[in-house]
């Protein structure tokens, strides 16, 4: 199918007669983006101390720092007419946690907590508050109307683990055509929920105070595999769906999809848990072509379907199939 995309594509460029300076939609990134909501990670550092100090060690941290002073960063720039990478929302929104000050976006620091949990501004407080008590002292009823108060604030928490997926993709599934096409920015990372999300970047210390940083149970590392094969699939049918041109962009994606789809083919085969055959069924034949674009933007609202559902109702306990496919503990990020 990858095979047909590029005359297809060709065919489609010419139609609607598209040139490669053409300026492309942006897909939407995460809920995690918003800056005129950011209150800056010193605000969650506070009280998640041992947190921020792994954080501070990651690629994450200081992608805003070292990435403006690679040749690769500096050659995209360019190409982009981009004259000041920690002034151009266009590398900010993937590369910092950015604010607004002066009328001006500007970087608060690396990917940080915000960037993954959502802007602040409308929870920090009411999460760390304790409804008005001392830690430790809340009932458990207090305790679950904090937590729904905060996620209906803007909280990105564990628990959400679709959004969160998202929220991550979001930046891995680069959300710029011509950020690719033109600047030569690769179209996204060799992603996976499970490696990444348990590499470097984990931080799941709190409850410990710092003494152990504890690794995923196997149930919650089912349910991110396959998670996170349903909410890539999501946004690249998405991309593909939406693409303007022929272009590295839309190849990759399309060439991601097509790798996608036999991880979920395989992981179908394994559990014949529901929502992942559905969602099979929603890909399985479907052809990665610009003239196929409506029957894709259709795919990737079958894959939001199965995707909520699976979320919400699955603890992991039905995804057993799916542990001889889980990345090994030398194989994370």
């Amino acid at each position: 199918m990858i095979q047909n995309l590029i005359p297809l594509l060709l065919v489609a460029m010419v139609a609607v007669g598209l040139g490669q300076e053409a300026e492309t939609a942006k897909l939407p990134t995460g809920p995690g983006f918003d800056p005129k909501a950011i209150v800056g990670a010193s605000e969650c550092t506070e009280c998640h101390t041992h947190s921020g100090a792994v954080w501070e060690q990651t690629v994450h941290h200081g992608t805003i720092t070292d990435m403006p002073r690679t040749e690769k960063g500096r050659e995209i720039a360019k190409k982009m007419g981009i004259r000041r990478i920690k002034s151009e929302s266009l590398c900010l929104d993937c590369h910092a946690t950015s604010h607004w000050e002066d009328e001006k976006l500007k970087p608060s620091s690396g990917v940080s907590c915000e960037s993954c949990h959502g802007a602040g501004m409308g929870w920090v407080k009411l999460h760390g508050e304790f409804s008005g008590k001392e830690e430790g002292q809340e009932t458990a009823d207090e305790i679950a109307r904090r937590w729904k108060a905060s996620e209906a604030a803007g909280m990105l928490r564990p628990t959400m683990i679709a959004d969160i997926a998202r929220n991550c993709v979001s930046c891995h599934v680069v959300p710029h055509e011509n950020l690719v096409n033109v600047g030569g920015h690769p179209a996204g990372s060799d992603f996976e929920l499970v490696a990444w999300s348990q590499g470097s970047i984990r931080h799941n210390n709190f409850y410990t105070k710092g003494k152990e940083n504890k690794v995923a149970s196997i149930e919650r590392q089912r349910l991110l595999y396959a998670v996170g094969i349903l909410a890539e699939l999501e946004l690249l049918l998405k991309a593909v769906g939406t693409a303007e041109g022929m272009g590295d962009y839309a190849k990759a994606n399309a060439r991601r999809v097509s790798t996608l789809r036999k991880k979920l083919a395989t992981a179908a085969k394994a559990t014949q848990q529901s929502d992942l055959v559905k969602a099979l069924e929603a890909v399985g034949s479907l052809k990665l072509s610009l003239k196929n674009q409506p029957a894709m933007l259709e795919a990737a609202a079958a894959i939001t379907i199965s995707l909520d559902n699976l979320a919400a109702t699955s603890n992991g306990e039905d995804l057993a199939g799916l542990d001889s496919m889980l990345p090994k503990e030398e194989d994370y990020k």
